[in-house]
């Protein structure tokens, strides 16, 4: 992947945005980080993350129940974490 430090900012940027405004589940988040930022395979990105691939799968997917430790080794790279925030309320 040949992309600009500052287009990996934009992105990253974008991904987190669209996150903290719920328009974007966290898998799909996963998901284009791994593919946008990365290009890695699953099968790279899991080893990378130290989690096994099928909980990649599954956190890509919106699947099961996954835990914080997990869910914050795929952002880690990303220089991102976990977190809580207001629920805006109209």
């Amino acid at each position: 992947m040949s992309m600009t430090v500052a287009e990996r900012a934009v992105l990253l940027d974008s991904i987190q945005e669209a996150l903290n405004q719920g328009s974007l589940e966290i898998g799909e988040a996963v998901r284009r980080l791994r593919v946008e930022v990365t290009g890695m395979h699953q099968v790279q990105f899991a080893k990378m993350c130290r989690i096994s691939v099928r909980t990649l799968v599954h956190i890509e997917h919106g699947e099961g129940n996954q835990t914080l430790k997990s869910l914050n080794a795929v952002f880690r790279p990303f220089g991102m974490k976990m977190g809580v925030v207001r629920i805006r309320r109209d």
